[in-house]
């Protein structure tokens, strides 16, 4: 029975509102009643939430302080709904709301209550994102950010903060979104604390690559800690010897004299792993795969990750030419790799190319039970 049960999960990529009003817990009975309310009726009276939710494409969790949106139509529906939410908000001074967005993998459950629900890495990482911010803040993961900065309507929008450190000592890369009428433009004192910190804290002795190496092996404990390790170590080691004895072109300069995107020796694109199970729901859990990947690649600062929405126009390519994609993306390494179901099991493949060399730096396969994928993203 366990196992046909999981055979049901499904998953996808979700885009995840999480919203929760300030200082609730302090409020008297009558009054969290009435502020939830009121929030509820401002939610529900946004054009992305109408939208949304008449499409199907719109899950709602309750939690208490507030609740979480996850959108199934657009990257773009949380960060517009977030925006009339603000907007709204400023008729309201007694609702002190902070915001949190990020997309991540999401999958449907039933609850205690055998009524349908979703839960998953998306959710979980958006009110974490949230809980960095201070009443009046529209923060999004990096992630996000990322996605968003490819068209110019956001960019102006966008303001990064740096690290925050959130649950289990975990550090996230977030970004303010705020325009002159909306958001907040503040610094959220979960940032002033950490830069005054690092200010009086005196200068170590321990080379900053180092730090980042000592950090890359925390994450070996999870499957893309081992894709980090490797990033991190061998890639200077192998530009130097490429340049040297080679003699391939670097710094933008393709081999066939043309220009193209100058060309790091630290920078990496992660492409949407092929899916080679029959079943088109798989293709979810593929991109889940791919999400994390990124996620995880993006926590180092002097690591150039390419954003998902620039990879995702190779998702379709019948052939991949890795030396002309990196050439095109201005980037030295590609990671590329499978996933396939049978039954109840399921294989990840994922290989790290160098990719002007052609040269496999690292290659791992993942054997779980659908039960643990969760653990195996």
């Amino acid at each position: 029975m366990p196992a046909e049960r999981s055979s049901d999960v499904k998953f996808e990529i979700g885009h995840v509102l999480f919203i929760d009003i300030v200082g609730y817990s302090k409020l008297l009975i009558n009054e969290q009643s009435e502020q939830i309310q009121t929030l509820r009726k401002i939610v529900r009276g946004t054009d992305q939430f109408r939208v949304a939710e008449a499409e199907g494409k719109l899950i709602r969790l309750p939690t208490g302080d507030g609740g979480a949106l996850v959108f199934r139509n657009s990257p773009e529906a949380p960060v517009l709904c977030a925006l009339e939410i603000s907007k709204e908000l400023k008729q309201h001074p007694e609702l002190r709301v902070r915001m949190g967005i990020h997309s991540g993998p999401v999958n449907e459950i039933t609850d205690l209550n055998e009524q349908a629900n979703i839960a998953g890495a998306g959710i979980n990482m958006a009110q974490r994102v949230m809980d960095c911010g201070d009443a009046g803040h529209i923060l999004i993961s990096k992630r996000v950010a990322d996605d968003l900065e490819q068209y110019p309507q956001w960019r102006s929008l966008l303001h990064e903060l740096g690290e925050c450190e959130v649950k289990h000592g975990a550090r996230l890369q977030i970004v303010n979104l705020y325009t002159d009428e909306v958001g907040n433009s503040q610094v959220p004192e979960k940032f002033k604390t950490v830069g005054a910190a690092e200010k009086a804290r005196p200068k170590s002795a321990i080379p900053k690559w180092a730090l980042i190496g000592a950090a890359v092996l925390i994450l070996i404990v999870v499957a893309t800690g081992f894709l980090v390790f490797q990033v991190g170590t061998p890639l200077r080691g192998v530009r130097q010897n490429s340049a040297n004895n080679e003699g391939r072109p670097l710094h933008g300069e393709s081999s066939t004299g043309g220009a193209s995107l100058p060309i790091s020796e630290k920078s990496i694109a992660v492409l949407p792993l092929e899916n080679l199970s029959e079943e088109k729901e798989n293709a979810f859990f593929a991109d889940g795969i791919q999400d994390e990947l990124l996620s995880n690649l993006s926590k180092i600062k002097d690591l150039k990750v390419i954003s998902r929405t620039s990879v995702m126009q190779y998702k379709t390519a019948i052939t991949r030419n890795l030396r002309e994609i990196a050439r095109q993306l201005g980037v030295s390494n590609v990671v590329e790799g499978s996933v396939r179901r049978s039954g109840n099991h399921i294989r990840v493949s994922v290989q790290l190319i160098d990719a002007l060399t052609d040269r496999h730096i690292w290659v791992q396969n993942y054997d779980r039970t659908l039960a643990d994928s969760l653990a195996l993203q």
